[in-house]
């Protein structure tokens, strides 16, 4: 148990870390400094910074894809679950604005991560999009020329540029609500019979 607490406390100081200094300037000895620990320790878990950013990955992907998942299931029709999603995806960004800085951009900034890197944790969240889709199509609910693997991508390439510029833009201009609503809307319309 201690070694998972260990493990736990780097990378949550890695977040801290790449939120303040972004993922290349950050030194692991930063990471090791934040979280309180030497820094030959950060080798015992991780191979490198890379390594550290992958992980902090799967860990906090497969943290939001169980809460979306519960979200969504709190509704049965699938247009509400559209909404449902937006509104939680953005809620996580509000709630874990480092964390989300990280996701969103630093993990961009990682050619290691972007072209070596087999992203399930990512298909499997944007795989809900896809269900609910899907769910939509089975019960009549949205057009069936709707081509759920490109409807899914576009969804959630809204949500996370708007996400993304919700957590740098220093002066909000929109709520986290407002922004959620009217991204499920614009493609609800699209996609409703």
């Amino acid at each position: 148990m201690r070694d998972f607490k260990k493990r736990e406390k780097i990378l949550q100081a890695a977040v801290k870390v790449f939120a303040r200094k972004g993922f290349y300037q950050s030194k692991v000895s930063e990471i090791a400094r934040e979280a309180e620990v030497a820094d030959g320790t950060i080798y015992l878990y991780f191979h490198n910074k890379d390594d550290i950013l992958i992980n902090l990955f799967e860990v906090e992907m497969t943290k939001v894809i169980d809460e979306m998942r519960s979200q969504i299931a709190k509704e049965t029709d699938p247009r509400k679950k559209i909404e449902q999603f937006a509104r939680t995806h953005m809620g996580i960004v509000k709630k874990n604005k480092e964390l989300a800085e990280v996701l969103q951009v630093e993990v961009r900034q990682s050619s290691k991560f972007m072209k070596e890197y087999d992203n399930r944790k990512f298909t499997q969240y944007l795989n809900l999009i896809s269900e609910i889709i899907v769910e939509g199509q089975g019960k009549g609910l949205f057009r069936q020329n709707i081509n759920p693997v490109i409807a899914k991508r576009a969804f959630f390439g809204a949500i996370d540029e708007l996400s993304r510029l919700w957590v740098l833009a220093p002066k909000k201009k929109y709520s986290i609500q407002t922004t959620a609503k009217q991204i499920s809307d614009y493609f609800l319309i699209g996609m409703v019979r």
